[in-house]
C-alpha cells in the first residue's frame, strides 16, 4: 500500500496541510504566514515518516499464518482412522476425548400433572343425625390423627347411650344370678329347668349388650369412650364428636355451628401432601420400554429438577387418545409440589453402544 502510495505523483492532503506547501515555478514554496522560504523536499520527508508511522501502527499484531491442522492415520481396532488435530493454539481452547463407543441415553419426555395420594385423602362426615354443637377447627388449619373436629348435639345418640347402660347393667344382672343358680342346683336345691332359665336369661341380656356396644363403636366411639360411660362420666358422652381421621390440612369445610347434620354429608375434608402422585400419558411404543421401579426425573416449573421411581404402568390403554398412564409416587414433606400443577416428566432410554 506504501508502495501505490508514494509512485502516485498525485496526493491528497488535508487543506490546512496544502495550503502551506504549493508548489512554484522556481522549485520552491512559498509559506503565506511568512516570507522564509523551505524546500519541497522537506515537506515530501514529513508525507513520508508520517505514512510509515500509519503503516507501522497498523502492522502490530502477528502477519503470520497460524499453524496449519496436520493429518495423521490412528488404528482403532480393525480399522484406520483418518484425524486432523488442530493448532496448538486452538487446542489450548478445546477440550477433547478419545473416541470410543459410548452408551448414547434417549430421552423421553411427557407434559404430567401432580395429583393426590388416595390414600392421603380423608372426607369427614357424620354417621348419626343431629345438630353442631362445636366446631373446633377452620379452613387451613394444619391438624393430627385422632384430634377433635367437630361435636353434634343427637338424639339417638343420647337413646343409644341409655340402651347401652340399661342393657350392661341388666347382662350384670343376668350373670349373678346365673351365677347363684348354678350354686343352688350343685346342692340340689332348685330344679333343673331353673338353671336353663337362668342361663337363657343371661345369654339374652349379653347378646343385647353386645348389641348396642357394637352400635356406639361404630359412631367411632373409643373403648375408652365406653369405659368412661360404664363409670358415669357423662359430660360429654352424649355429644357425637368427629375426630381426624389422618394427619394433614383441612381443605374444606362445610360446616359452621348450629347447623343440621345427616349421615352421608361431608362436613370436611383433609389432605396429607407428604407424598403425591405425578401422572404422565406415554404413546404405546414408549410405554413398553419402560418397567416398574426405573427411574424418571420431574421438572416442575420454574425448579429444580429431581429423580423419582416409577410407581405404576397402566395395563390398560385409554381408548380414545391411544396413550399408557404411568405414575411416579413422589415424597413432598418440603412441599416443592402442589396438586393440579404441571410439570415435565423425563425418561431416560439406554440405547446401544455408539462411537462417539
Amino acid at each position: 500500500m506504501l508502495g501505490r502510495m508514494l509512485s502516485n505523483p498525485r496526493l491528497v492532503l488535508p487543506l490546512g496541510f496544502a495550503r502551506r506547501f504549493e508548489p512554484c515555478r522556481t522549485g520552491r514554496c512559498e509559506n503565506r504566514s511568512t516570507t522564509s522560504q523551505i524546500s519541497i523536499a522537506g515537506p515530501c520527508v514529513m508525507l513520508v515518516a508520517l505514512l510509515l508511522t500509519l503503516v507501522s501502527g497498523c502492522g502490530d499484531g502477528s502477519t503470520e499464518d497460524p499453524e496449519q491442522p496436520t493429518t495423521e492415520v490412528v488404528k482403532i481396532g480393525a480399522r484406520d482412522w483418518r484425524v486432523e488435530r488442530v493448532p496448538p493454539v486452538v487446542e489450548q481452547r478445546v477440550q477433547t476425548q478419545a473416541v470410543k463407543p459410548r452408551l448414547i441415553h434417549q430421552i423421553v419426555a411427557a407434559p404430567g400433572e401432580v395429583a393426590l395420594d388416595l390414600k392421603r385423602v380423608a372426607k369427614v362426615t357424620s354417621r348419626i343425625e343431629g345438630q353442631v354443637e362445636k366446631v373446633h377447627v377452620q379452613l387451613g388449619d394444619r391438624v393430627r390423627r385422632g384430634q377433635p373436629l367437630v361435636a353434634i348435639g343427637s338424639l339417638k345418640l343420647d337413646e343409644l347411650v341409655q340402651e347401652y347402660l340399661v342393657s350392661k347393667a341388666q347382662a350384670e344382672v343376668a350373670e349373678d344370678n346365673l351365677r347363684r343358680v348354678k350354686k343352688l342346683r350343685a346342692d340340689e336345691i332348685i330344679a333343673e329347668r331353673q338353671l336353663v332359665e337362668a342361663r337363657g336369661h343371661h345369654l339374652e341380656a349379653k347378646a343385647r349388650y353386645e348389641h348396642v356396644r357394637e352400635k356406639l363403636l361404630n359412631l367411632a366411639l373409643t373403648e375408652e369412650e365406653l369405659r368412661e360411660l360404664e363409670e358415669g362420666s357423662h359430660t360429654e358422652g352424649h355429644l357425637y364428636l368427629l375426630k381426624a381421621p389422618l394427619s394433614g390440612t383441612v381443605v374444606s369445610q362445610d360446616v359452621v355451628l348450629g347447623q343440621g347434620v345427616s349421615p352421608g354429608i361431608d362436613l370436611l375434608e383433609i389432605v396429607d401432601t407428604d407424598q403425591v402422585w405425578v401422572f404422565a400419558n406415554l404413546p404405546i411404543e414408549e410405554a413398553r420400554r419402560f418397567k416398574k421401579g426405573d427411574k424418571g426425573t420431574i421438572v416442575p416449573k420454574g425448579g429444580e429438577p429431581f429423580e423419582v421411581l416409577l410407581a405404576y404402568i397402566a395395563p390398560l390403554a385409554d381408548e380414545r387418545t391411544r396413550t399408557v398412564q404411568v405414575r411416579f409416587d413422589v415424597p413432598n414433606r418440603d412441599g416443592r409440589l402442589r396438586p393440579h400443577e404441571y410439570v415435565e416428566v423425563r425418561l431416560a432410554v439406554e440405547g446401544s453402544p455408539t462411537l462417539a
